[in-house]
């Protein structure tokens, strides 16, 4: 009989069982993450699990690569919109990045 490894919850992809994300595994997966590693970073997943999500992207490639480009791209979105709206809050993030770069040696 079949397991259903990833569940698609409210549009989003979701190793079934868990709340990780598909698109964590994945990006794992794509750095070039060993199974066992990608285990061991989520222990709320078990390496069948791993395995399983891995195997659901394999199998579905074009689709869950246009679903991370649209997820990057509301990403990028929602950035940008949130420097327009916070304008002094990102100043002060950009000042404490400045004082706070390592001088490299």
């Amino acid at each position: 009989m079949a397991k259903d490894y990833v569940e698609n919850v409210g549009g989003a992809y979701r190793v079934s069982g868990s709340r990780v994300s598909l698109d964590s595994v994945v990006y794992a997966f794509l750095r070039g993450e060993s199974p066992d590693g990608i285990a061991e970073s989520f222990p709320a997943l078990n390496l069948e699990q791993v395995y399983g999500a891995i195997a659901f992207y394999l199998g579905r490639r074009d689709i869950i690569d246009a679903y991370l480009r649209a997820g990057k791209a509301d990403f990028a979105r929602l950035r940008e919109q949130a420097r327009r709206d916070h304008p002094s809050l990102y100043a002060k993030i950009e000042a404490a990045r400045e004082s706070t770069v390592i001088p490299r040696g």
